[in-house]
């Protein structure tokens, strides 16, 4: 469904995926660089233009992030839709973090998915100098987002068998499903008919 969606809009929706995904929409970072890899692959995109655009598109969702801290500040902390991905505990261990080593934090942010807006975040609210922030940002993406795409666009076919195995995986798993529901719904029906007084 996101490589129909990125089919369709292209290099605009490589972008809007990448934002979207750093604001909070469920939709993991590297889904949005794989499909643009492979759409690639398949001449659908040019290779030198859709790189660029998810490396912007990584960067600018970040900096999104890392100004809505240093705008907002602690004030982030006790929003509800914050708290889901930042913690008054997360934010001060982070803190902490950017005092000793704000470059090297920011850099090992960039790679684990879980902690990424959250450390985002705090580096705004930390006030963590804007050019140590994006310096320590796009030298760990030039490094992530290329690896992503290069594997996707050079292994696009062995991507698609493993979809395939997936899809074939998931029908054995709902029809196996609908055994065992089917069975359960005739071990009720006897049971309750065991349990109805006949007249």
């Amino acid at each position: 469904m996101l490589q129909e969606l990125l089919q369709r809009f292209s290099y605009l929706g490589i972008l809007a995926a990448l934002l979207l995904g750093s604001l909070g929409v469920p939709i993991p970072e590297e889904m949005p660089i794989v499909a643009a890899g492979i759409l690639s692959h398949e001449g659908l995109a040019r290779w030198w233009l859709a790189l660029p655009v998810c490396v912007l598109g990584v960067l600018a969702g970040d900096m999104v992030l890392y100004w809505a801290g240093r705008r907002w500040g602690e004030r982030l902390l006790g929003w509800r839709v914050v708290r889901h991905v930042l913690t008054r505990a997360r934010a001060n261990w982070l803190k902490a973090a950017y005092r000793e080593h704000a470059m090297k934090t920011v850099a090992m942010a960039r790679h684990v998915t879980g902690l990424r807006a959250a450390a985002f975040l705090t580096a705004g609210i930390a006030r963590v100098p804007f050019w140590k922030f994006i310096l320590a940002d796009a030298a760990a993406a030039a490094v992530s987002v290329p690896l992503a795409f290069g594997l996707a666009y050079f292994f696009t076919h062995q991507i698609y068998a493993i979809l395939a195995d997936v899809h074939r995986v998931e029908r054995w798993l709902a029809l196996a499903g609908l055994v065992v529901v089917a069975g359960a719904l005739v071990v009720s029906a006897a049971r309750w008919n065991r349990r109805v007084p006949r007249t």
